[in-house]
């Protein structure tokens, strides 16, 4: 079992810090920005500060990695900020890695919250010993269109303000989204979108109940990571319930494969307890992605005993529920429930 340090829980009035990491959407679209920070504000009771470039312009940003990694590090070993918010991912946190101090996050332990692009500082934390929250990002979840879904409000409190266990995680009834309003339309910040009704989760293999520590990640941005420092040694597969998804950029199939081919090399789908897959963007190749993950796990590993969960609510779908890296999870095949039996936070 890997032993990860968990942050501190979030109490009313503690302070936030948002962060842009790789692409710079939060200064480019302000107004969206500040419906996010206000809804930190006035629904989660935070105080809300900006890390020292978090609002620069795109160009700033993408020219600017090392600017980005000591944002980082600067919210890290601040003892006033108890939560570093990712703004929005992007595609090149990658470069961040040369200037990033994995010791200076292991010595400052707070929470980590970010998806997409983020698997990168995730990876980061976990290679510090830190876990960290793969969820929902400022200008996604917290600026949504019209007000927060419920389902994304009871998660963050759920999870980041508790250190009970969050138990079983249900799918959300009311529906979820992929619907692309503008959001340099400031018109259409109160438009809301339009939600599909859930059928539920895809229970997809398996018939047991196994229980693992939680790893994984964006599909894409761990192709990133594959072959760096960052990337987990062989032990680190070891029992886990691996967690993936795939980004707005909707990976073809034939590049799911092969990167699913690459893990099945690596051995991972012969050390792992389990695996659950977030929706697509849009519900785009949801079929093709299943049918792959039974090809290469089932037909091509001849495992067909892993459990396999797809079409979940984390990931490019909205709203989402959070995973945390390193606690346990459990995966019943038979009763078709996904839990989280540990908190990622102390008090």
């Amino acid at each position: 079992m890997t032993t990860l340090t968990r942050p501190r829980s979030l109490k009313q009035g503690d302070t936030v810090a948002t962060i842009s990491l790789s692409w710079g959407g939060a200064g480019e679209l302000l107004h969206r920005y500040e419906t996010g920070k206000r809804r930190l504000q006035e629904v989660f009771g935070l105080n809300v500060v900006e890390t020292k470039n978090a609002l620069r312009s795109a160009d700033f940003i993408y020219k600017n990695p090392q600017a980005r990694a000591e944002d980082l590090m600067e919210a890290f070993s601040d003892n006033s900020i108890k939560a570093i918010i990712s703004n929005i991912g992007g595609e090149d946190s990658i470069r961040t890695i040369p200037y990033t101090d994995l010791s200076l996050i292991r010595q400052n332990p707070k929470i980590f919250l970010g998806f997409s692009d983020s698997t990168v500082t995730h990876f980061a934390c976990y290679k510090a010993g830190l876990t960290s929250f793969y969820g929902t990002s400022l200008l996604v979840g917290f600026a949504e269109n019209g007000e927060m879904h419920q389902y994304q409000i009871d998660d963050i409190r759920r999870t980041l303000f508790s250190s009970l266990p969050a138990g079983q995680i249900f799918p959300n009834k009311s529906g979820w989204t992929s619907e692309r309003l503008e959001w340099f339309d400031r018109s259409l910040q109160n438009t809301k979108r339009q939600l599909t009704e859930s059928n539920g989760w895809n229970f997809l293999q398996g018939n047991m109940k196994v229980r693992g520590q939680l790893i994984g990640g964006c599909v894409d941005v761990l192709e990133f990571l594959k072959g760096t420092d960052y990337w987990l040694d062989r032990s680190d597969w070891t029992g886990k319930i691996l967690f993936l998804e795939t980004s707005e950029e909707m990976m073809p199939p034939n590049n799911f494969r092969g990167a699913l081919r690459n893990y099945a090399a690596q051995g991972v789908f012969e050390k792992i307890g389990g695996l659950i897959l977030g929706r697509p963007f849009n519900n785009k190749f949801v079929y093709d992605y299943n049918n792959i993950l039974l090809q290469v796990i089932r037909d091509e590993q001849g495992n067909d005993k892993l459990p396999i969960i797809t079409e979940m609510d984390f990931g490019h779908t909205c709203p989402t529920f959070t995973i945390t890296y390193g606690v346990l999870a459990e995966i019943d095949s038979e009763q078709k429930t996904f839990s989280i039996l540990e908190s990622g936070v102390t008090d």
